[in-house]
């Protein structure tokens, strides 16, 4: 019921991974690092801390575009819903860090992009954040 939503910058660890369901449906799947940076005032320079390593899962047209637009080491921008689960594997456990995207994007603090338009034709599906808004009259007052 209660979700966390997040966002979080890094560069691609991977790259992007295309496959369907059974059904058909489309989803992608890629590895991302975030480096957390810090100011050492003593020395008057940036120090990278350690990197966290996550998994980015996206769905439908996302996973499309996304497959088709971001590649190994970019940097970017992912929103999406957090997920964190214990995981076991015979005598190997660990924590896997997950995020089901509901946006993924260029980090433009570290670079330039052009933006393509996606024709709906184009897409298996569309999501709530391409769907048209609804004007006056379908909005009750």
């Amino acid at each position: 019921m209660n979700e966390i939503y997040t966002t979080v910058v890094g560069n691609l660890a991977s790259e992007v991974s295309l496959r369907s369901t059974a059904t058909g449906r489309p989803f992608a799947s890629f590895r991302m690092a975030s480096n957390p940076r810090r100011f050492n005032r003593t020395t008057n320079q940036w120090v990278d801390g350690d990197p966290n390593y996550l998994t980015v899962t996206c769905w439908g047209a996302l996973a499309e575009n996304v497959e088709s637009s971001i590649k190994k080491g970019d940097p970017v921008v992912v929103s999406g819903k957090l997920k964190i689960r214990q995981w076991q594997d015979g005598e190997k456990s660990g924590t896997a860090v997950e995020v089901e995207a509901a946006a993924v994007g260029a980090d433009l603090a570290r670079g330039t992009s052009t933006f393509k338009r996606v024709n709906k034709t184009q897409t298996q599906e569309s999501s709530a954040w391409n769907e048209p808004v609804a004007d006056a009259s379908e909005v009750a007052a």
